[in-house]
């Protein structure tokens, strides 16, 4: 067993241990991430073996590259010495590969002379190899932590050198593609598409991969398809705006799998009612990860009419030629307002349905943060919660659900118990128009 260090993006900081968990569980890598705080970019794991390393980070989005570690200490003094100690056997098999060191602080900074004096400590390595500061053999890595012992005078004058390591760069993570599928430069989008860097994280989350069938019944612009397909899985998506799913003679979803060069992943499209889905009953998905519409930007609606009577007779079935209405060029579906909260229990009720044994749902719920509890959180007896990622905005958050299908010889046919979430779920929109101000006394709830 051998120590690495993984260097985190300081972003999106509750999602990190999520993506990691998903992608030890995808490679088969046993790992312990426990010691992840998400305060701080650096997490130590004890792994196998270095393919180990490789495969936990190679499609890695909020982690940036990873490390065999040669030393540790909490100085540069007790660091040499566990160096020497555990890795001089290490010396001879670098002695001769091109080289160059880097050093990476955490909360400090070091002048150059300082990071020279540094790099120059370590000369009893005795590595013969030419320096080369592009494209070199191996990366040596000096990273150090500091902590802030004041707020009031400069950073560099208070800060306290709290940990510090030396190791060898092992790999890279797929971060660098964020820039690639930024919405910016995608062909065909809409004013709902979902950030392409989040969408990413869903769809490492979800264990999108070569062989696997996602789906999307919220597709809108494909953001999770296009996601789910570059890490190799076949995606399928639906939505009841078939304007956004048949896009324009111009760009459409398959207009940005051409883009990408991933058209070999992208199974179809189609324009339905989620809660009328015509996917049949036996149809398995390795996972569902979606955005559902809060009612905010774009109204909360499904099929049918809140007077079906008045409206049979404002647009009766069958016209007076004896032609069918709904086959008329001009014929506009009715729709009727749909809950969220109904909407979240029907998409539990499908995934349990329609996903394989230990399938993914990876969904986004928006919570206010003045009332926010676990209770808010949509449940049902045979799918799991396993993480609940949050993204925080000024007044109100949106959660990132991930829930497995537990295996069908063990579950039950309980319909859950959804009241105080019902509650909850149906004023959200009214606070996010109101701006969250304090809830009226209508609004109380017994």
């Amino acid at each position: 067993m051998t120590q690495y260090l993984i260097l985190l993006a300081q972003k999106h900081e509750s999602f990190r241990k999520a993506e990691l968990e998903a992608l030890a569980e995808l490679e088969h890598v046993s790992v312990d991430l426990s010691s992840h705080d998400d305060n701080v970019p650096l997490l130590y794991v004890t792994l196998d073996c270095e393919e180990d390393a490789r495969k936990l980070i190679r499609r890695s989005i909020l982690a940036r590259s990873i490390f065999e570690i040669w030393g540790r200490g909490n100085s540069l003094n007790t660091l040499h010495e566990d160096v020497k100690q555990r890795t001089r056997h290490l010396w001879q098999k670098y002695k001769h590969v091109s080289f160059k060191f880097d050093i990476i602080s955490y909360q400090g900074s070091r002048t150059k002379e300082e990071q020279r004096e540094i790099i120059e400590s370590f000369s009893y390595v005795d590595f013969d190899g030419p320096i080369r500061m592009r494209n070199p053999e191996e990366i040596f890595t000096i990273i150090e932590e500091y902590t802030c012992t004041t707020d009031f005078v400069p950073r560099n004058e208070s800060r306290e050198l709290n940990d510090i390591c030396f190791g060898r760069f092992i790999a890279s993570s797929q971060r660098d593609i964020i820039d690639q599928y930024d919405l910016k430069k995608r062909k065909y989008i809409g004013t709902t598409s979902f950030d392409a860097e989040l969408a990413l994280i869903s769809s490492n989350i979800g264990l999108a991969a070569p062989g696997k069938i996602v789906y999307d019944p919220f597709a809108g612009t494909g953001s999770f398809l296009v996601a789910a397909s570059h890490f190799g899985a076949m995606a399928i998506g639906s939505d009841i705006d078939g304007r956004q799913i048949r896009g324009t003679a111009k760009s459409n979803i398959t207009t940005n799998y051409s883009q990408y060069n991933i058209t070999s992943q992208f199974l179809d499209t189609f324009v339905c009612d989620f809660t009328h889905n015509p996917l049949r009953p036996s149809f398995r998905l390795d996972a569902i990860i979606c955005d559902p519409p809060y009612g905010v930007r774009e109204g909360l609606k499904v099929l049918g009419s809140r007077n079906a009577e008045r409206y049979a007779e404002k647009l009766p079935t069958r016209l007076e030629n004896g032609d069918l209405s709904h086959l008329r060029p001009d014929y506009i579906p009715p729709k009727k307002p749909y809950h969220f909260d109904a909407l979240l229990d029907d998409l539990l009720f499908f995934a349990a349905d329609h996903l394989v044994d230990n399938g993914r749902l990876c969904c986004w719920m928006p919570t206010a943060n003045e009332d926010y509890g676990e209770l808010h959180i949509p449940m049902h007896p045979d799918m799991n919660l396993i993480s609940n990622c949050v993204q925080e905005f000024s007044k109100w958050s949106r959660r990132l659900l991930t829930y497995t299908r537990r295996p069908r010889d063990c579950t039950s046919s309980l319909r859950p118990i959804t009241k105080s979430t019902r509650i909850y779920k149906e004023q959200f929109r009214d606070k996010y128009f109101r701006g969250f101000s304090k809830a009226k006394d209508h609004e109380s709830v017994e």
